[in-house]
C-alpha cells in the first residue's frame, strides 16, 4: 500500500508536487483563457444575431470626391451584418460605408470580384479603404494586388485574416476552404506579390483565436496584436474598432 499524505493522497517515490507558488503563478492563465473563451462565446451569440443584417449591397448614394469611403468586407459564412458596430462609429466620424454579402462557397477571387464590381459605382476622387475579416482580409488584398490598379484605394484593412493559413479551413465549402488552407496557390500568391501594390496596410490579430495565429505574418504594412481577442472577439473589440476608426478617419 502506498503511503499517505496528510491530505490523504498516494505519495509515489520520485514524484515532484508543485510549490504553491507554481499553482498561484498557473491561476492567471487559466482564468485569463476562460475570459477569453466566454468572450469568444459571446461575440458568437451577438454576431449570430446580426447574420440577417445587410444582406443587400449597401452603397451611399451622397459620396463626393474627397470623401472618405469603407469598404467593409465579412468573413465567410458571415454577411454584412458582422460589421454593424464598426459601421455606427465609422458614420458617426463622418465616413461612408460600404456593405455587401457575398456566399458561404466564395473564394478569394469571387469575393475581389464583387470588391471591383462595387468600386465601379463609385465615384473618382473617393478616398476608399478596403477592410476585410478573415477570408475578406484576404481578398482585399487580392484585389490591390491582383487586380487593375485603383488610384482610389488608399489603404487596406484586414482583422483575423489567414495569411498563413486557417485551422479548419478544409471544412468549408468550395473555394472558400481551398483558399484558406496552410499553402493554398492564394495564399502563395499574395505573399509573392504582397510588395508590388504599394498600397499601406494593417494586419490586425488576437492572441486567443483558434482559427488563425497571432504569429501570422504577413510580407508588408504594420502589425497589431490585440491580447486575449478571439477570431469573432475582434470584431466587436473596442481596441479593434478604434483603431480601425482612427486609421481610416485621421488623415495623415
Amino acid at each position: 500500500m502506498p503511503k499517505l499524505s496528510r491530505s490523504g493522497g498516494p505519495l509515489y517515490k520520485g514524484a515532484v508536487m508543485p510549490t504553491s507558488a507554481e499553482r498561484t503563478r498557473a491561476r492567471p492563465d487559466n482564468v485569463r483563457f476562460i475570459r477569453a473563451a466566454t468572450r469568444e462565446a459571446r461575440a458568437l451569440i451577438r454576431l449570430a444575431t446580426l447574420l440577417p443584417l445587410d444582406l443587400e449591397r449597401s452603397v451611399p448614394l451622397d459620396i463626393r470626391p474627397g470623401d472618405d469611403v469603407a469598404v467593409l468586407v465579412h468573413g465567410s459564412l458571415a454577411t454584412g451584418g458582422a460589421w454593424r458596430p464598426l459601421r455606427r462609429k465609422l458614420e458617426a466620424r463622418k465616413a461612408f460605408v460600404v456593405t455587401f454579402t457575398y456566399g458561404p462557397r466564395a473564394g478569394v477571387r469571387e469575393v475581389a470580384g464583387e470588391i471591383a464590381s462595387i468600386l465601379h459605382g463609385l465615384p473618382s476622387g473617393a478616398r476608399v479603404h478596403l477592410v476585410g475579416h478573415s477570408l475578406g482580409g484576404l481578398a482585399v488584398r487580392w484585389f490591390v494586388q491582383e487586380m487593375p490598379h485603383d488610384a482610389r484605394v488608399v489603404q487596406t484593412i484586414s482583422v483575423a485574416a489567414p495569411f498563413d493559413g486557417a485551422r479548419g479551413a478544409w471544412l468549408l465549402p468550395g473555394p472558400a476552404g481551398r483558399d484558406m488552407q496552410r499553402g493554398s496557390p492564394a495564399l502563395r500568391r499574395l505573399a509573392e506579390t504582397a510588395c508590388y501594390a504599394g498600397i499601406p496596410h494593417l494586419s490586425i490579430f488576437g492572441t486567443a483565436d483558434t482559427a488563425v495565429s497571432a504569429d501570422t505574418t504577413f510580407p508588408v504594412g504594420d502589425r497589431l496584436v490585440v491580447g486575449d481577442a478571439g477570431h469573432n472577439t475582434l470584431l466587436f473589440d473596442d481596441r479593434v474598432v478604434d483603431r480601425v476608426v482612427d486609421a481610416i478617419t485621421s488623415r495623415k
